[in-house]
């Protein structure tokens, strides 16, 4: 008495193949789409976030950081000039990171776009200056935040 086994035919497996193909090759764009959706937002809320620390910061001490102290002001009293005699910092619950695309958070103060405050932006994907869609900057100073 020998028991017939039952497997999967190649072609039962090879359909059911076909069929997962199909479906990642439809999936997979929308959540792509998704996901650098969620990286810009990200950084817009990034870029929010340190403006009103940034606000704080100059509410305090009368100045924004400058460019060389940089946003690790935020966090950490800056020991450089101008030292800021009112810091009650910090301003932020964690330093300043990367962007969510693994790029820097550009600060400069004073700004070349706000002459009276600060530059603050990402480069976005390209991580390079410039460029549109997910590559755009993400700033302070355009309709682009």
């Amino acid at each position: 008495m020998f028991k017939k086994e039952r497997g999967f035919t190649l072609i039962e497996i090879l359909t059911v193949v076909v069929i997962i193909v199909i479906l990642a090759s439809t999936l997979a764009p929308r959540f792509f789409g998704r996901t650098e959706d969620a990286r810009i937002a990200a950084a817009k809320s990034d870029i929010a976030t340190m403006e009103l620390a940034l606000d704080a910061y100059e509410a305090d001490n009368g100045f924004y950081p400058t460019t060389e102290q940089g946003l690790d002001a935020l966090y950490n009293a800056p020991t450089s000039q101008p030292v800021p005699t009112n810091w009650k910092g910090p301003y932020l619950k964690k330093r300043v990171g990367n962007d969510p695309w693994s790029g820097t958070y550009i600060y400069m103060c004073p700004g070349l776009n706000n002459a009276n405050g600060y530059d603050l932006c990402s480069y976005g994907r390209d991580t390079k200056e410039g460029g549109q869609g997910p590559d755009a900057d993400i700033t302070n100073w355009s309709d682009n935040r």
